[in-house]
């Protein structure tokens, strides 16, 4: 990448830059949804939470959520990253990387020694992403089950 990227914390200005490059899901929920999020992690401060954006030139063009989560159905202490994006524009240029990067350290730094995600299978560019990162199938399996016939 010719420009710097600049790998930081998550600020409630960032709230906008965020929405933008949220390209999954209803727009119309976005807001609501993100307000929720950054109430969580970018305001309050609560320990074993961490969001951060990749800017460049005063431009956001990335950003990752993660947190420390314990002893869910008897998993050990592990970093979960539960959002990633990059602007389109800037893919392919190692954005995801650094802020993976970053979050592993700061994960690392909350005591835990595992990082997860989960990705929708028919998602292949997150999928290949995380997959070149080096990640692989946990042994955790996750099993679901559609309620609308309940």
């Amino acid at each position: 990448m010719t420009e710097q990227v600049t790998i930081r914390n998550a600020m409630p200005t960032d709230f906008d830059a965020v929405i933008k490059l949220d390209l999954v899901g209803d727009p119309q929920e976005k807001p609501t949804y993100w307000r929720g999020i950054f109430d969580r992690y970018v305001t309050s401060g609560r320990a074993g939470s961490i969001f951060l954006v990749a800017e460049t030139n005063g431009e956001v063009i990335g950003f990752i959520v993660g947190e420390v989560r314990a002893w869910e159905f008897g998993s050990p202490p592990c970093g979960w990253v539960f959002a990633l994006s990059v602007s389109p524009k800037t893919r392919e240029m190692g954005v995801g990387q650094l802020m993976l990067e970053e979050m592993c350290k700061r994960l690392k730094k909350a005591g835990v020694t595992t990082v997860r995600t989960m990705v929708d299978r028919e998602n292949k560019l997150t999928l290949s992403f995380f997959r070149s990162q080096g990640m692989r199938t946990g042994r955790y399996i996750e099993l679901e089950k559609l309620i609308d016939d309940i």
